[in-house]
């Protein structure tokens, strides 16, 4: 998926340009690699971003921001920082890609059909990973990857290897790695209620702090 933000380019740094911008209605951003020796600051609208961030390709969809001029006219969103109490978005950074280089990035898994031994034998799916690592163009980020289960039996599994090749993308997860298994039930013991109490006062209270969100694209050569 492709989108397009209006972005303006900011000159101000710190913490009182970042509240006159958020006051404005806009947030502080970044943009890395975008094929000068220092990033560009610039401001965006958390509103329409966060559209993005919430849609189906999530932080794998390209961007075009207009307003500013990128060697290769697309970014990924490397990373975002939320306000730990109301969830808005305070910060962005974005990542510069050249549409003809191959990247990393991490998608994630969506089950088709219900196992023959979760209908036959009275397993349960055990969904151990959910995300997979591969590597291809920008413009063939997949949005997810689908992963047919239906003919699991008990105890038999899908793991990395055992995808079907694509030739618009290439698994760079542990070809050993389970994605999916069909398994046993199994009665959950609950804590002693000492236990439980010992857990719960142990826990230290932990101060409300911005949350950053590292996810989207890894770079092959990190500079």
């Amino acid at each position: 998926m492709d989108a397009t933000l209006q972005v303006e380019k900011r000159e101000g740094r710190g913490k009182n340009e970042a509240r006159r911008l958020r006051a404005s209605g806009r947030i502080p951003a970044v943009v890395y690699g975008a094929g000068k020796n220092t990033a560009v600051e610039i401001a965006v609208d958390p509103k329409l971003l966060l559209r993005i961030l919430h849609s189906e390709s999530g932080v794998n969809t390209l961007i075009g921001l207009q307003g500013v001029e990128l060697a290769g006219g697309k970014v990924l969103v490397k990373e975002y920082q939320l306000d730990p109490i109301d969830h808005k978005l305070l910060h962005a950074d974005f990542y510069a890609v050249a549409m003809d280089k191959a990247i990393t990035v991490t998608v994630p898994i969506l089950l088709k059909g219900e196992p023959k031994g979760v209908k036959q034998q009275g397993g349960i799916v055990d969904f151990v990973n959910r995300e997979l690592e591969v590597e291809c163009l920008p413009g063939d980020i997949p949005e997810h990857i689908d992963v047919d289960v239906s003919e699991l039996m008990m105890h038999q599994g899908i793991r990395v290897r055992d995808l079907q090749a694509d030739a618009k993308w290439k698994a760079i997860s542990e070809p050993d790695m389970m994605i999916v298994h069909v398994v046993t039930v199994k009665a959950e013991e609950e804590p002693a209620p000492a236990e439980a109490a010992a857990a719960t006062a142990a826990a230290p209270a932990a101060a409300a702090e911005p949350e950053v969100i590292k996810k989207g694209k890894k770079e092959e050569e990190e500079k």
